[in-house]
């Protein structure tokens, strides 16, 4: 204790010296920094009075002048305020002016470095700024003389601004006191760690020598080398706080979090210390195809994929999915992995093969067939097959057999993506029980009454209920899925923190909307918004001054598209000045033909097109046609130049999960131009309310909504895109991807605390 002493007490005197060594300094830099915002303040304020001033001058009032001067000088801060034409001139100015202050002497003040003056009442900071456009004629015109003929205004004279400083000195009698105070507190601080480590080192050693004496040994597990068994929970509890620490920032709060790429990664690095994330899907994000002697690569019409390959080249996992395209085969390796993106490989991209029975069982079946109908409810009934089913079952082992052989530890994050795979959470479950699942369900969730026809109900939600997190678009879709749960199986369903215990496996159900990587990619918005609209009129055969709508969408039922085209029809007919003038551009990617319903739907489009094409454009002299349809796959980057040249963007599905059409299009528009027309049954809605929102079933109201868009005005378009923007912007995609790994974070965490709690504790 005494040697602590004799430590400390000359350490509190140094720091103390210290303390008041370090006052001038403050001192000094104090009154620069002063200064240089003195400066920054005089030109603000001889800026703003200019105008006003040349006015005063120009009236040759110097009552005026002096009553303005006077009315400045209120400030506070601003001692006094004069004006001098010339320098052998008297100044104009406020009472309070020094005399040290003089015309002919503003040179000295206006090249010092430090432009102080001392006077009693304390410094005061003196800054001339040149003034242009004084009056040359000095006389006063409350005198009754008139100005002369054609007077000139004078280029010269100087404002001269002389601000207190007193308050300098109290701010640095301040800054002392706590500089000091500071001093004094590090001082304690420090002597008190010292007498604590010093106290704590001494009884260690005693401590350590008296065993050593005992023959107790080190304290060491002679089977692992290691600690104690009593303190291994010790050591454990204090790299998790470490950890903890090192991430707090992020998990603090998680909206101060600007998301990006590179603050998912440090989530993953971070709050998952960099375990690999493996992601399931049935679309893989870029598809080799075969034309001729050379190998294509396609990117996927898919808000699945639009949302996913951003959050994959960030966390540099693995991707498993079906491979689907005519090359796939030629360009994978021997465990059928391939690096993705091909310019700048940034994860492992696993192709799982299927049979045709199995894809047609599997994919087009019954997951397209039945759960794709059962859950939108767009009026089509779905259909269940018994060997459907089978295939669905087996192609779900086969996938959860990849991920087994994919993850580098027993514990991997694994994000499961949409109703392709509701057996799948459970199987893995059941082969890696440590896994964190998080499970994405892409498209709505019905109503128990609506779910109950699905004869395997029981079935699929046991099995996405192996889950961890349950993620869904909306709220509403949450709430549906918990009451079908309650209704269905015997689970323990909590409302108050919406998890739901099957078998004791816990699973979170979650709101987690989905979005689109902000800012778009570079070459998705190289070309002007004016060289696109040009360009897009010139390929489509349209004048100049058209005005053009656009839809982006897959060829499917529950998108609108007819209902999108009757809304068109509907406005020509309420609306003849617009024949002529306005086309629709649909981009309409194949998907599913080999379904009956959406081989029956695509000849329903084509044919709707061509009816209203012949009532109101083909077959008038030079007319452009009022729909134009595109039935062929679309890079990304040549969507965004439709995107980028019409004047509005329809999206008109009948029941969606998000939609993110709509994100890109308002993504794509960095000219705050263009409307986005909504159908109130897309999850986009309730984040999108600056849209144009319509019942797409209402065609009356949907042309209402259209002609409203193409009168629009430009300033109104500004407002609503940005406050649109704002929430792209901070609502993207990898703050979806974010809050669900941050869930999973946190769970894992609470999974660590509670691990083995009685194996660890001592006997009492």
């Amino acid at each position: 204790m005494r040697l602590s002493l004799r430590f400390v007490l000359p350490l509190m005197l140094v720091l103390a010296a210290i303390a008041y060594g370090v006052a001038p300094l403050v001192d000094q830099l104090t009154l620069r920094w002063f200064v240089r915002d003195m400066d920054i303040r005089a030109k603000l304020i001889a800026n703003a009075m200019h105008d006003p001033l040349v006015e005063q001058l120009k009236a040759g009032s110097k009552t005026r002048v002096a009553n303005y001067f006077a009315r400045v000088a209120q400030d506070e801060r601003l001692y006094a305020i004069g004006y001098c034409a010339t320098p052998e001139s008297p100044p104009l100015a406020t009472r309070s002016l020094p005399a040290e202050i003089r015309c002919d002497n503003l040179d000295q003040w206006e090249e010092a470095e430090s432009p102080l003056l001392t006077s009693p009442r304390g410094p005061l900071h003196v800054a001339v700024k040149p003034l242009e456009g004084g009056e040359e004629d000095g006389e006063d015109a409350d005198a009754g003389t008139e100005p002369a003929a054609e007077p000139k205004p004078r280029a010269g004279g100087w404002l001269v601004l002389i601000h207190d400083m007193s308050f300098v000195e109290r701010r640095s009698a301040e800054t002392k006191r706590y500089v000091f105070y500071f001093f004094m507190g590090l001082a304690a601080v420090i002597s008190l760690i010292t007498v604590v480590i010093a106290q704590l080192s001494w009884r260690g050693w005693v401590s350590g020598m008296r065993s050593l004496l005992r023959g107790e040994g080190l304290l060491r597990d002679p089977g692992q080398g290691g600690n104690a068994p009593e303190f291994r929970p010790i050591a454990r509890d204090l790299q998790r706080l470490i950890r903890e620490l090192e991430t707090e920032h992020l998990s603090r709060d998680e909206s101060q979090i600007t998301w990006t790429p590179d603050s998912l990664r440090a989530i993953l690095h971070g709050e998952l210390r960099g375990e690999d994330v493996i992601v399931v899907s049935n679309r893989e994000p870029y598809i080799h195809q075969r034309r001729g002697e050379r190998v294509e690569i396609q990117r996927p019409a898919s808000g699945l994929v639009t949302a996913l390959e951003p959050i994959m080249r960030a966390c540099s996992g693995t991707w498993i999915a079906h491979g689907s395209g005519s090359a796939d085969r030629e360009v994978v390796d021997g465990r059928d992995h391939i690096a993705v993106p091909p310019d700048k490989p940034a994860y492992q991209l696993r192709r799982i093969w299927l049979t045709p029975e199995e894809e047609a069982g599997y994919y087009y079946g019954f997951a397209n067939e039945g759960l794709w109908p059962l859950c939108h409810i767009a009026h089509v009934r779905p259909t269940f097959r018994s060997a459907d089913w089978a295939h669905y079952v087996a192609v779900n082992k086969k996938f959860a057999k990849a991920v087994k052989a994919e993850a580098r530890t027993h514990n991997p994050i694994v994000m499961i993506q949409d109703y392709h795979f509701a057996l799948l959470p459970r199987m893995i479950h059941e082969e890696l029980p440590e896994a964190t699942i998080i499970t994405f369900w892409h498209i709505p969730w019905p109503n128990p009454e609506s779910f109950a026809i699905c004869p395997w109900r029981e079935e699929i939600i046991s099995g996405l209920l192996g889950s961890s997190i349950l993620g869904f678009h909306t709220q509403f879709h949450c709430n549906n899925f918990v009451d079908t749960v309650d209704r269905t199986i015997e689970a323990r369903v909590d409302r108050e923190s919406f998890t739901v215990s099957l078998g004791g496996k816990l699973t979170a159900v979650r709101r987690y909307p989905i979005s689109i990587a902000w800012p778009p990619e570079p070459e998705m918005v190289a070309k002007p918004v004016d060289q696109c609209r040009a360009e897009i009129r010139r390929t489509e055969g349209l004048p100049a001054e058209q005005m053009i709508g656009v839809g982006v969408d897959r060829l499917d039922y529950t998108k609108g598209i007819t209902e999108r085209f009757r809304a068109v029809e509907r406005l020509l007919e309420s609306k003849p000045e617009w024949i002529g003038r306005f086309s629709f551009v649909q981009i309409a990617a194949p998907s599913r033909s080999g379904i009956d319903e959406y081989q029956h739907h695509e000849a329903q489009v084509r044919a709707l097109a061509t009816r209203i094409n012949e009532r109101f454009g083909v077959g008038r002299r030079d007319s452009p046609p009022p729909i134009i349809l595109k039935v062929e796959h679309h890079e990304p980057h040549e969507v965004y130049a439709y995107y980028r040249a019409a004047e509005l963007c329809f999206v008109s599905s009948l029941h969606d999960g998000m939609n993110l059409v709509t994100k890109e299009f308002v993504a794509a528009r960095d000219d705050e131009r263009g409307v986005l027309i909504l159908s109130q049954f897309t999850g986009a809605a309730r984040e999108l309310p600056e849209a144009v929102i319509v019942n797409p079933y209402d065609a009356d109201q949907c042309a209402a909504a259209l002609h409203v868009a193409l009168t629009m005005p430009a300033a109104e378009q500004r407002d609503r895109m940005r406050l649109m923007r704002g929430l792209v912007r901070e609502f993207n995609v990898y703050r979806w991807a974010g809050r669900m790994l941050l869930d999973a974070a946190t769970m894992r965490r609470r999974d660590r605390l509670t691990e083995k709690p009685v194996a660890s504790a001592s006997p009492l």
